[in-house]
């Protein structure tokens, strides 16, 4: 069942249009990823999906609801982790669960949430004392005060070193396991790969792809690279396998550029009905990451931002 339905949302600020024509469906129980780079409209999507904004033109329903009427019917039903919401430095972390479970009728126990994120420690701490890891599960924790059925979590782990990054990971997949429906914006692939079960990839506010990580990759049309060694000349013998894209051979090293995974199959048949010998044969399969880079701008090549 589908719990969010977004049909042709656009934003406009002026005459900056951040969104357009943005389409998606949310499954209940899936974590559902929103990429693209700086500036392409994921938050503002993501603020428009829980009322924070009012979209220009299309809809919205969450839980049935469109977020703009019924916010207040919403309210405990959605947890929030927004990527620039700022504390009080010197407030304690006590201090300021205590202030979100005023605002809900039926609240979790907020200590047993810290204890669950390794913050029962920190209880009376000052948030300005916290380390980047520990104020970001702090924002689960308040995001999960309300018991909501679904979080959405902006950028959640932006600026962690990988051993917090990956702590979080663990949290999200938990949230997934209790049923939780969890909304994300990441500009890291990995992370985007490990935790989602679909993703939308938005691109100067459009959709650029869409689907599952293996099916965004195959939107990319990227092709899969072959390599071996061999003491044998092969391309005449090669090139005119079927799939085969480009390859090339320098020296002992043969590389081939194919888009279809048989075509590893007929190589290995190729090559032994040749009496040809052959080692380190490997396949490698295109990642997200190179998917991310081409579909948001094919001639650019370098890091994600």
């Amino acid at each position: 069942m589908d719990v969010i339905q977004v049909s042709g949302l656009s934003k406009s600020y002026g005459a900056l249009q951040a969104v357009k024509n943005v389409s998606f469906n949310v499954a209940e129980g899936s974590v559902f990823g929103l990429l693209g780079p700086n500036g392409a409209g994921k938050t503002t999507t993501m603020e428009c999906m829980i009322g924070l904004k009012n979209r220009s033109a299309g809809n919205i329903t969450v839980l049935g609801l469109d977020p703009e009427k019924h916010r207040h019917q919403l309210f405990s039903d959605v947890g929030v982790q927004l990527q620039e919401t700022v504390y009080q430095s010197a407030a304690k972390v006590f201090e300021l669960c205590q202030l979100f479970t005023s605002m809900y009728e039926e609240p979790l126990d907020y200590k047993s949430l810290l204890e669950r994120f390794d913050l029962g420690s920190k209880a009376k701490s000052s948030i300005g004392s916290l380390s980047g890891g520990q104020r970001q599960k702090l924002a689960i924790v308040l995001a999960l005060i309300a018991n909501p059925r679904i979080l959405f979590l902006d950028e959640l782990t932006t600026g962690l070193d990988p051993g917090a990054r990956r702590e979080i990971w663990i949290y999200i997949e938990q949230l997934q396991r209790e049923g939780r429906t969890v909304i994300m914006t990441t500009h890291y692939m990995e992370e985007a790969s490990l935790l989602c079960d679909e993703i939308c990839l938005i691109n100067r506010g459009e959709i650029v792809a869409q689907g599952t990580v293996d099916e965004v990759i195959a939107q990319a049309q990227i092709d899969l690279v072959i390599t071996f060694e061999t003491d044998s000349e092969v391309t005449p013998l090669l090139q005119n396998l079927p799939h085969i894209r480009h390859m090339e051979q320098h020296d002992s090293f043969v590389t081939i550029y194919t888009c279809s995974e048989e075509t590893l199959t007929n190589l290995i048949l190729k090559l032994s009905a040749a009496a040809i010998s052959y080692r380190k044969i490997k396949i490698t399969y295109p990642e997200l990451e190179e998917a991310f880079l081409k579909l948001v701008n094919p001639a650019t090549k370098g890091a994600v931002s």
